[in-house]
């Protein structure tokens, strides 16, 4: 079980968790990035990268060609470096492969990620037996939002109550996630 879950299961994770998982992450591989701005793998896409992490869009369709200024790639082989992060935008049928392929790395990542309405119980307990810790449901971006304070801007209750002033950033307005 990764650190943070409760006993129950991947159902709750500790804050402190997802502002380490976050923190610790510079280079993310986002695996069935999409080149359709309305489709919210592009948006996730877009806005890692404007937070400063060093984004690998991954989709054997789009392969070398840039998603959001980035270069896409066709599978998880195919990267320039192992990634801190591998975050899986795929149906979670998909997920079993994508973990034996994960594990099959010469490298492992540090943390799987998969986005809202992804979960694959089994495919978690294997990347954790290996030593990657594993967050399912739940999107990165959201959760940046949410611990930093931004998603408080649109009238959403984050959770999160800050006295921290906001911070002009790179293209938007951010309290961040202290990153080292």
């Amino acid at each position: 079980m990764s650190d943070g879950a409760s006993l129950s299961g991947h159902d709750h994770y500790d804050k402190r968790l997802i502002v380490r998982v976050l923190a610790e992450t510079k280079t993310i591989a986002v695996l069935g990035a999409s080149a359709n701005p309305a489709r919210p793998s592009y948006f996730v896409v877009k806005y890692l990268l404007d937070k400063g992490y060093e984004v690998w869009p991954v989709n054997p369709g789009q392969a070398g060609k840039p998603i959001c200024g980035a270069m896409t790639y066709g599978k998880l082989a195919d990267l320039p470096a192992t990634p801190d992060m591998i975050d899986i935008f795929r149906a979670p049928d998909a997920v079993p492969g994508i973990a034996a392929e994960i594990l099959a790395m010469e490298k492992l990542p540090k943390f799987v990620w998969m986005q809202l309405g992804v979960r694959d119980d089994e495919s978690a307990a294997r990347l954790e037996d290996a030593g990657i810790t594993v967050i399912m449901d739940r999107c990165p971006k959201i959760e940046y939002a949410r611990l930093s304070g931004e998603i408080g801007w649109n009238g959403v209750n984050s959770r999160v109550l800050s006295s921290r002033r906001p911070v002009a950033g790179h293209k938007v307005q951010s309290l961040g996630i202290r990153r080292e």
